[in-house]
């Protein structure tokens, strides 16, 4: 009841106070929209909607686009990952059988041949892993890349 008096009261006085201060009341004319102006707007309206559509698919295609590599990236990585504890799995092994081998030696001569042979072993294997990590990674790299340059490729196809 008295959100419905203090509506009332406002309107009152709004409009006791135009009139008290003799503020004139300013209205538009009513006049006819020529028909030159409502097609104008009309075409505008009508390529603010084609805009926002085409807006929209490209807007889902990069979504899409995005979701599609963070994919590739994520199975990437993994592959990659896994390659790494491969590796370290490999090393550790050849580590342990070279502090076993070592148990062996019974002079320094043998020591120093045994050790020659492990750092010229663990060379080429640790130049074979360096090999197929750089070789996964480019896999990678070139399957994440290939989608994004399609994608800008025919955007700008798309431009042209």
């Amino acid at each position: 009841m008295n959100e419905t008096t203090t509506g009332a009261t406002t309107a009152k006085t709004a409009k006791h106070m135009s009139a008290s201060f003799g503020l004139p009341k300013y209205e538009m004319p009513k006049m006819e929209v020529p028909a030159e102006f409502r097609e104008m707007t009309d075409k505008g309206v009508a390529h603010a909607r084609d805009i926002y559509a085409k807006a929209m698919v490209t807007s889902e295609e990069a979504a899409d686009l995005l979701e599609n590599t963070y994919t590739t990236v994520a199975k990437g990585a993994t592959d990659y990952n896994l390659k790494l504890i491969e590796i370290a799995r490999t090393n550790t092994r050849a580590a342990l059988d070279y502090a076993r081998e070592l148990l062996g030696v019974k002079s320094p001569a043998e020591f120093i041949e045994l050790s020659t042979a492990h750092m010229r072993n663990q060379f080429d294997i640790v130049s074979a892993q360096n090999k197929e990590l750089c070789a996964l990674a480019q896999e990678v790299a070139n399957e994440v890349a290939e989608p994004i340059k399609t994608s800008v490729s025919k955007a700008f196809n798309k431009a042209i």
